[in-house]
């Protein structure tokens, strides 16, 4: 059974290319991390596992973005994402993308859509 729609965070607590804020999702009745962050003014939510070893991305607690705040970046590996697709650009999983989850916002808060269903 999927998990239901929840509130994430209110939408001001993200900022174009700045913190992200972690939460989790169910997956078969397991706990897995998560997270949303705001790039063009748009919220995107993807499991917090690199594509290229199953690791988190932030080594500290919400940063997922690199310096420029222009892309996603695995602190433990060095791979790079696009923000809006998930799409790794540059380091050991080039090619591959990290998992999308369903987002909307509303009534300024984030929402993660019927448990975050896989999308993109």
């Amino acid at each position: 059974m999927a998990e239901p729609e929840r509130v994430i965070c209110d939408s001001a607590a993200l900022v174009d290319g700045g913190k992200g804020v972690r939460f989790s999702v169910l997956r078969e009745g397991k706990p897995l991390p998560a997270f949303v962050v705001r790039y063009d003014g748009r919220a995107h939510a993807y499991l917090n596992q690199c594509a290229h070893i199953a690791v988190e991305l932030d080594w500290v607690e919400g940063e997922f973005f690199d310096r420029t705040g222009l892309y996603l970046i695995c602190t433990t590996h060095g791979a790079t994402y696009e923000p809006d697709t998930g799409h790794c650009i540059m380091g050991p999983c080039k090619g591959q993308r990290l998992h999308a989850l369903a987002v909307a916002e509303r009534d300024g808060k984030v929402h993660l859509i019927h448990g975050g269903n896989e999308h993109g």
